[in-house]
C-alpha cells in the first residue's frame, strides 16, 4: 500500500521557517521523481519544487532562494525547507511522487497534505 504521510506545516510569522518532510512507503522511493505542491484558498494547486531521482532540483521562480528541496534515499524520505517565509506562501503543501512501477507502468502518487500557515 503506497503512501505519503507530510509533516512539519504549522503557522509562523513572516521571515522564520519551516521544514516539511514526506515519509514515503510502498514503491521504490529511490527511484522516483518526487515533488512539493502547494494549493492556496481559491487558487489552483501549484507545483513548488520538483527533485529528480537523480537528485536534480527545480524551483518556482516565487521560492528560489529561500526554499530548499531535498531527499534522503535511506530514509525513504523527502523534505522542504522553508526560510524567509511571506504570508503569500500560506497554502495546503502536498508530497507528490511521479515514476514507473516495476512493470513499467507510470504512477502518480499524492500526500493529504499539510498547513503552512504564515501570519503575523
Amino acid at each position: 500500500q503506497v503512501q505519503l504521510v507530510e509533516s512539519g506545516g504549522g503557522s509562523v510569522q513572516p521571515g522564520g521557517s519551516l521544514r516539511l518532510s514526506c515519509a514515503a512507503s510502498g514503491f521504490t522511493f529511490s527511484s522516483y521523481a518526487m515533488a512539493w505542491y502547494r494549493q492556496a484558498p481559491g487558487k489552483e494547486r501549484e507545483v513548488v519544487a520538483v527533485i529528480s531521482a537523480s537528485g536534480t532540483t527545480n524551483y518556482a521562480d516565487s521560492v528560489k532562494g529561500r526554499f530548499t528541496i531535498s531527499r534522503d534515499n535511506a530514509k525513504n524520505t523527502m523534505y522542504l525547507q522553508m526560510n524567509s517565509l511571506k504570508p503569500e506562501d500560506t497554502a495546503l503543501y502536498y508530497c507528490n511522487a511521479n515514476g514507473y512501477n516495476w512493470i513499467g507502468i507510470k504512477r502518480n502518487y499524492w500526500g493529504q497534505g499539510t498547513q503552512v500557515t504564515v501570519s503575523s
